[in-house]
């Protein structure tokens, strides 16, 4: 029997596990845990946002011993990055996996997702610019048959929802602000590594991404094959973040493909992705169901 790895990675709104035994993933789970909730504002993890998160990872680690799992990479992102009570968490995952989580610095979370997500692509087809959208960061990395540049900023879906959303549904001024925050950040990556203006793929990681994939498609259930892949024009994200912006979190849950957790914060995460195709002038983006938790298997195999 081939070793078998596990990754898992503990992110500012969802906390997910990947099981994989070099050749083929086994299973991959996913629960909104929204660990980074408040963080923010207040520079800590709620009590409440630590328990949900350590309560899937038992349950994780439920599913990791049915496997019987040789090796297992836990890491925390955002979230822990921006809380100076993250020993507080890190103890309780410890104990409740049996390692400790890993505190990456946006540069690594960055050239993690750059290495999961182009592991199936062809080199040939790059530069790649591969944005990985998560819920306190946005990781921007780019590069071909290597990444070349990696960076992470603060701006994600639920940072941008605490920060600038505070009606139902929102209001212009308020996506008017999420998105020139989101632009004048990226101005600011692209005056530091010019070439990333270069890239000719734009590839697009996690659940604002993959959602809007859903949505897109209609999709009334989860489908990997479906999402994985799937090339998002910009017309389609437009005519996405248009419905869900002017709906009211009452009628916005009804979107076939849209997960009831998530619904919440998918607008400030909209937000990220349409001001990036807008700035960078993309006309499309591929999705990419493979991304930091494929990197953490690829780092374990070698």
């Amino acid at each position: 029997m081939n070793a078998r790895y596990a990754a898992i990675d503990c992110g500012t709104n969802s906390t997910r596990l990947l099981i994989h035994d070099g050749e083929r993933a086994l299973a991959r789970l996913m629960r909104i845990t929204r660990l980074g909730q408040g963080v923010d504002a207040t520079g800590l993890l709620a009590d409440e946002a630590i328990g949900r998160t350590i309560a899937v990872l038992r349950e994780y680690r439920e599913v990791i011993d049915s496997f019987d799992v040789s090796k297992v990479r836990m890491t925390a992102t955002s979230a822990a990055r921006d809380a100076s009570n993250r020993s507080v968490f890190f103890d309780a995952a410890k104990d409740a996996i049996g390692v400790a989580p890993e505190l990456l610095s946006g540069q690594q979370e960055g050239t993690l997702s750059f290495r999961g997500a182009t592991a199936d692509l062809s080199p040939a087809d790059g530069p790649f610019l591969v944005v990985d959208i998560g819920g306190g960061s946005t990781e921007f990395s780019f590069g071909s048959a290597a990444c070349d540049y990696a960076r992470s900023v603060d701006i994600g879906c639920v940072r941008l929802t605490e920060k600038f959303i505070a009606h139902d549904p929102s209001r212009p001024e308020e996506l008017l602000a999420c998105l020139t925050y989101v632009e004048t950040y990226v101005d600011d990556i692209v005056h530091d590594w010019p070439d990333i203006a270069t890239a000719r793929r734009f590839v697009g990681l996690a659940g604002t991404v993959t959602t809007t994939a859903a949505i897109e498609q209609g999709l009334p259930l989860y489908d990997r094959e479906r999402i994985h892949h799937f090339v998002l024009t910009r017309a389609a994200v437009e005519d996405v973040f248009r419905t869900l912006a002017t709906e009211s979190l009452e009628d916005r849950v009804y979107n076939p493909g849209l997960e009831r957790e998530r619904a919440d914060v998918i607008v400030g995460g909209c937000c990220i992705l349409v001001s990036i195709m807008r700035t960078f002038g993309f006309d499309e983006c591929l999705v990419s169901e493979a991304d930091i938790l494929d990197g953490l298997i690829i780092s374990q195999k070698n």
